[in-house]
């Protein structure tokens, strides 16, 4: 039935092509580049980056668990240098057609390794490595854009087909890309934007496949833009594929262990922006629904729902060469009496007695980089991509399920301004009031209670952060940041049973500068 409904959507292309024969003048082909080059600096003590295996603050076992020994990079300084590159063409021929071919070449860590799968250099985001010669480059987006020509419906109309970004609301949900069909249909004051994706395809002759199905709408009213958006995942194969090592996540909230499970999962979500007098204001709200389901072999197994939610507002005063803000962020939390270390079927709940069969705590859907794009800390919530992908505590890419992306198991408050000193300097303070939103556990710390069951702590931290930017050249940008969180009670770690707090952990801080280039 699905490879019906593909194939179904492409005939309907051929047809809206072939409804109407007309004679095109020769349109020229317009040729552009475009593109970045940056170099960033790291320098940390108890951040985690995106991949904490190059960064073991976590003890074995990960977040949820006792751990027997202290890693090997807590309470140590850790720093290093990494780069990235963007390359983008675009083969435009008038308003009605256009191509799109970017490129990603990553250095990763200067002086990184040569890494391997089964014996071969895998050379991907590794120009880094001393000698370079590395076969590198990656190809992010792939598609072209048609604007489809009339055929009895008066309205503008555009498909785009091809590798994409599947973007929506980036630093609060959806951020990701792969292969896909998007549309835009404008019915003004309404812009409508459906689209399918196709995450994995498992084998041709059978429904072993995930299918993303979703639709966008927004509108223009007044000095607002106020819009509504609703995926849907079905996924007969969950996880995706086999999880990697790198991505261990927090145990309560992010489930990667390797499985043949099946899962549909939908969101929903509201979003405005616009201004109110002189205050910029932005608004966003969503909720996610759930049910992954054992496989064939364990049929006694119960199924685990999800059911999360999450809010953030934005408000910006500006005024002069000052702007004055506050940002306020709730993402609902899990219960570990009713969540596992991994949230899948048929395994113990983190807490108490009984088996998974909940996880109440806000999710992203599969692979999406929000917790790279949201940019709201130098520490808890990561800032300024680049090529590590992101870096802070909440920073999680799962490529395999869904997670808990930036946001899950916390709130914060956040008070922000600015200041333009120059016309090529800005300097900007902000502070976090950081909780946890976990029941009967906490999402970062494991710390436990005299009777060896977790503790429930509410205060993440307080951080603050400086941010300086400088304008170099018309092209050329600096920018130094940092921040550092006076770390509360629900960031205490454990090692071993019996122990509640631990005492020699650092408060965690980051400093980080990006030159970057752009054309």
């Amino acid at each position: 039935m699905k490879k019906f409904t593909v194939i179904s959507l492409a005939a309907l292309l051929v047809l809206a092509f072939g409804a109407t024969a007309y004679a095109a003048e020769a349109v020229k082909l317009d040729f552009r580049a475009s593109g970045n080059i940056d170099a960033q600096t790291h320098y940390s003590v108890n951040v985690p980056p995106l991949n904490p295996a190059a960064n073991p603050i976590f003890g074995v076992g990960g977040p949820a668990a006792a751990y027997t020994t202290k890693a090997q990079a807590l309470d140590r300084k850790v720093s290093y240098w990494d780069s990235r590159m963007v390359l983008r063409f675009d083969a435009v021929m008038g308003k009605e057609l256009s191509g799109t071919l970017q490129f990603e070449i990553d250095a990763g860590r200067w002086g990184s390794n040569p890494t391997g799968v089964l014996g071969n250099i895998r050379d991907a985001g590794n120009v880094g490595q001393w000698s370079t010669d590395r076969t590198a480059i990656e190809i992010k987006y792939m598609y072209f854009d048609v604007g489809l020509p009339y055929f009895g419906i008066p309205v503008p109309m555009n498909v785009r087909v091809g590798a994409q970004p599947l973007a929506i609301r980036p630093w609060f949900f959806q951020a990701t890309d792969g292969m896909g069909l998007s549309g835009g249909i404008k019915i003004d004051p309404v812009n409508i934007n459906p689209f399918y994706f196709k995450p994995a395809e498992g084998v041709d002759w059978t429904a072993d496949d995930t299918d993303i199905w979703g639709v966008q709408a927004s509108a223009k009213l007044g000095t607002f833009t106020l819009g509504s958006y609703f995926l849907y995942y079905n996924m007969n194969s969950y996880p995706l594929f086999a999880a990697s090592a790198g991505f261990v996540g927090d145990a309560r909230l992010a489930p990667q262990i390797v499985g043949t499970q099946k899962a549909g999962f939908w969101w929903i979500g509201l979003y405005a922006d616009g201004k109110a007098g002189p205050v910029n204001i932005q608004l966003d709200a969503a909720l996610d629904r759930g049910k992954v389901k054992p496989n064939g072999a364990s049929p006694a197994v119960r199924d685990v729902r999800y059911r999360g939610w999450a809010a953030r507002g934005k408000v910006d005063y500006p005024f002069e060469k000052f702007n004055f803000g506050a940002t306020g962020m709730y993402a609902s939390g899990s219960d570990t009496r009713k969540t596992s270390a991994t949230g899948l079927p048929g395994t113990a709940a983190g807490s108490g007695t009984g088996l998974t069969t909940k996880v109440h705590g806000w999710m992203v859907p599969v692979g999406s980089e929000n917790g790279a794009a949201n940019g709201e800390s130098a520490v808890i919530y990561g800032m300024e991509p680049g090529a590590s992908g992101g870096q802070g505590w909440a920073v999680n890419h799962n490529y395999n399920q869904s997670s808990k992306g930036a946001f899950g198991g916390t709130w914060f408050a956040k008070l922000h301004g600015s200041y333009k000193v120059t016309p090529w300097y800005k300097v900007t303070l902000q502070g976090l009031y950081i909780g946890d939103t976990t029941r009967h556990g906490n999402t970062f710390g494991n710390a436990l209670r005299s009777d060896g069951t977790l503790r429930d702590d509410d205060t993440i931290g307080i951080e603050l952060n400086m941010i300086n930017e400088i304008q170099i050249y018309k092209n050329l940008t600096f920018k130094a940041f940092g921040g550092y969180l006076f770390a509360g009670d629900a960031m205490n770690l454990n090692f071993g049973a019996g122990n509640d707090r631990n005492a020699n952990f650092k408060n965690p801080w980051a400093l980080r500068t990006r030159l970057l280039y752009s054309f």
